[in-house]
């Protein structure tokens, strides 16, 4: 009984992948906007009420593909922080080889990095289960901030007075024992970390940057000095 269930079990992991592979493939050639379980399932040569026994609707599939993305970017970034401490690499350095990581994603997957980073997919509304790995490269991001800031120190960016109480606020909820003007610099810098990735990846730097790694390393150069993280 064991192993048939054990077949079962890797049938269904089997048969899971396949359909997310095709629903990739989809959002390569058409977006996300157009997915759907019907072309899905015809693609795989399965009925639609097979495909509904693995996502029940085509927001359930979109939610399983944007996890994934977010996990797959996530894991990239927090492997190439770990490789960085494991040189001892001072907290700027970390913090750039994280930026080039996810940057190096970004560029390797950019159908999934649409999916999580573009436009939004009308009609679709993101469940909390997409939190825990959207907060991934942001954690890594605010890990590194805070070995700075208990070991290395970090240099304070200015704080504007009014936006000081939404700044011990987000710090209350994302970024515990960190100061308020770190944190408002490190959301900050991940916004413009994001727009830097977007614009080349959507071909807004074309004709405008050429040499596009050396840009990309000085730029998270500067985001990490804006942040307060000392070069040593």
């Amino acid at each position: 009984m064991t192993s048939v269930r054990g077949a079962r079990e890797r049938a269904r992991i089997e048969v899971t992948a396949a359909i997310k592979d095709e629903a990739r493939r989809m959002l390569a050639a058409e977006g996300a906007a157009k997915l759907s379980l019907r072309a899905v399932a015809r693609e795989l040569g399965m009925v639609s009420s097979a495909l509904y026994r693995y996502f029940p609707s085509r927001d359930d599939l979109l939610t399983a593909l944007i996890v994934d993305a977010y996990d797959s970017v996530g894991a990239a970034v927090e492997e190439a922080d770990a490789r960085a401490v494991a040189a001892g690499e001072p907290p700027r350095a970390r913090w750039v080889a994280a930026c080039r990581a996810f940057r190096g994603w970004a560029l390797e997957h950019p159908h999934e990095y649409a999916l999580i980073h573009g436009s939004p997919v009308p009609g679709y509304s993101a469940p909390p289960d997409t939190v825990g790995p959207a907060a991934r490269v942001g954690n890594v991001f605010i890990g590194i901030a805070r070995a700075a800031h208990e070991g290395h120190g970090l240099a304070l960016p200015a704080l504007p007075a009014a936006l000081r109480p939404e700044a011990v606020r987000m710090t209350a909820d994302f970024a515990e024992g960190l100061p308020p003007e770190v944190t408002a610099a490190l959301v900050a810098a991940w916004a413009q970390l994001a727009g830097m990735v977007s614009f080349e990846l959507f071909g807004q730097f074309n004709r405008v940057v050429e040499d596009r790694d050396g840009f990309f390393s000085h730029a998270a150069g500067q985001l990490a000095q804006a942040v307060g993280l000392p070069a040593v």
